[in-house]
């Protein structure tokens, strides 16, 4: 069976990104994906430096993540906006993934999304996003899913209330799963 990664660039309790990150894995379950759902709070990464790099050589979380990364088939990545880009968690884990020795941007296709209580849903700094995963040899969906008002776009259950971007949200799915088997 082929396989799925969930993850928000958030930790926060609560995040709406974190909510996104699950519905999303919901959707792809259901697409026939097995997935796991990432928690970057159990992965801790110190901020990146090369002299931290050379201290640390490997660090296990960084180890686990990369290996996870490259056997994945699809990734979905919900990355909070923080003025106009990704947030510096999310920045500081693609940096420390991307310096192990396997390739973990290379094999799974990429889904992107924000989720934020304004209107825009966090669309500004997906195309940061894209733009460092790109350069890091990722191969990203074009279709991008911005969650706006989402203090109130989930139900109880985590399900996105809004028909239109909930339909955004099956799109990007068939996108994922159609770009994964060429």
């Amino acid at each position: 069976m082929a396989n799925a990664l969930t993850l928000s660039g958030s930790i926060r309790k609560n995040s709406h990104n974190g909510r996104l990150a699950s519905f999303m894995g919901e959707k792809l379950t259901l697409a026939g994906m097995e997935v796991n759902n990432i928690d970057l709070k159990d992965y801790p990464l110190a901020l990146f430096n090369a002299d931290e790099e050379e201290k640390c050589k490997e660090p296990e979380s960084a180890i686990q993540l990369a290996e996870m990364f490259t056997n994945a088939d699809i990734i979905f990545i919900a990355s909070p906006e923080y003025n106009g880009s990704l947030s510096p968690l999310l920045k500081n884990t693609l940096d420390w993934i991307s310096r192990q020795r396997v390739k973990p941007y290379h094999r799974a296709v990429f889904g992107v999304g924000a989720a934020s209580t304004g209107k825009m849903g966090g669309v500004g700094g997906l195309g940061h996003l894209r733009e460092i995963l790109g350069k890091m040899g990722a191969l990203v969906a074009p279709i991008s899913l911005g969650v706006g008002f989402s203090n109130q776009a989930f139900d109880e259950s985590g399900r996105l209330l809004d028909n239109p971007t909930n339909q955004r949200a099956d799109m990007l799915v068939e996108q994922l799963m159609s770009i994964s088997r060429s």
